[in-house]
């Protein structure tokens, strides 16, 4: 329970900090793609390359990934009957069977309807998360926290010994 409320206390953080939005924005698809497929897969270690190779918000990403693999879950009938429905298209049928056949491929466990299905939907919809959690964190950003960094509240709060010393100790270890 303490590391889940440190994610998401590390993720508000991080909503209020200077970090990019393309790189916030980067971290909650990842953790998207990541919670809606299931775990321990090429796709998911191929995630995980990009995010460490890249400049990708880790804690985005783990944060989402924990969110979305409960709405995976309920998700599953949905992600199975697409995942039959490409497995049972008779033009695909040459395609899988050549790709079953190559060597590093079969570890994707793509001949599973629900690995196929949550792999199409993840990483067809993937774009749209990227652009929708841009848009929201910019607004959040716009909105929520410049409006209450005018508040007395947090002029009041700035202005104490102890957040100056905090800002320093946390300047201290980034």
């Amino acid at each position: 329970m303490a590391f889940l409320l440190k994610q998401i206390f590390g993720f508000l953080k991080l909503l209020n900090s200077e970090t990019g939005t393309n790189q916030i924005a980067a971290g909650i698809t990842a953790g998207f793609v990541l919670g809606m497929t299931p775990g321990l897969s090429l796709q998911t270690i191929f995630i995980w390359l990009l995010i460490l190779t890249f400049r990708i918000q880790i804690g985005a990403a783990l944060i989402m990934a924990f969110f979305f693999s409960f709405v995976a879950w309920v998700l599953d009938p949905v992600f199975n009957n697409v995942g039959l429905l490409v497995l049972n298209m008779g033009s695909l049928e040459g395609l899988f069977t050549t790709l079953y056949n190559l060597p590093i491929i079969p570890f994707t466990r793509f001949n599973n309807s629900l690995v196929m299905g949550s792999g199409v939907v993840a990483f067809g919809v993937s774009p749209l998360v990227f652009i929708m959690s841009k848009v929201l964190v910019q607004k959040y950003r716009k909105t929520v926290v410049e409006r209450f960094q005018q508040t007395k509240f947090w002029k009041a709060v700035k202005a104490t010994s102890l957040y100056k010393w905090y800002y320093t100790y946390d300047k201290l270890n980034s």
